[in-house]
């Protein structure tokens, strides 16, 4: 009975080492280390294309998950751009930033495109008059926006973002700029979720032992 008991504990304690997220199956390292923008706390950062159905669909677990973030850790939202294709929606994003109605339009612009099917993510003269129209705000200022030095600036940093984190596609999630998982690693977008805070604990235990060597 003893050895029974022994030989099933062995096989309960295999399995819960089976279902933790494994490096290079539902997680791996970034291609090159990304900076954060707050070092003292747990980044995690989206790369996302509103062309995107995946990242639609993403929208509602990411959000609720967003909402229960502990203090520690702080989410951020980057248009993916692996090449120029995506380039209007990732000014769409950056347009939007700069006039103040990121909050507003975000969810709207998803549902335009996938639920609508109003947009093409390809069409910036579309996506312009879509954020005319739905922020309500001056024609004139909304293309300034679009066409802005800062937002060409922006282009390259995601550019550049998308190229470092090593992604193969969206929506992916790049934690403390170290480690990158995907619904398509993790095997779907709650589970990628669960890769994520899987990532954040063991994070968060390596920032707490580097501090107690100082």
């Amino acid at each position: 009975m003893k050895n029974l008991i022994t030989s099933l504990l062995l096989l309960l304690s295999t399995h819960v080492m089976a279902a933790e997220p494994q490096t290079g199956q539902q997680f791996d390292a970034v291609a090159q280390i990304i900076p954060t923008d707050v070092p003292a706390k747990i980044e995690v950062m989206e790369i996302f294309w509103y062309g995107c159905i995946h990242c639609y669909q993403m929208e509602k677990p990411l959000n609720a998950w967003v909402k229960k973030l502990p203090a520690d850790v702080y989410f951020k939202r980057v248009p993916g751009l692996p090449n120029a294709s995506w380039a209007p929606m990732a000014k769409a994003f950056y347009a939007m930033e700069t006039l103040g109605v990121s909050e507003k339009l975000h969810g709207p612009l998803f549902e335009a495109v996938h639920k609508q099917k109003t947009l093409n993510p390809a069409d910036e003269k579309a996506i312009t008059e879509w954020v005319v129209k739905a922020s309500g705000m001056d024609r004139m200022k909304v293309e300034q926006a679009f066409k802005s030095f800062t937002i060409n600036t922006n282009l390259n940093r995601a550019a550049q973002l998308f190229r470092a984190s090593g992604a193969t596609g969206v929506p992916s999630l790049i934690i403390d700029g170290k480690y990158i998982t995907s619904s398509t690693m993790s095997g779907g977008n709650e589970e990628a979720l669960k890769t994520a805070d899987f990532i954040i604990d063991n994070v968060r235990k390596d920032k707490a032992a580097a501090t107690k060597k100082k």
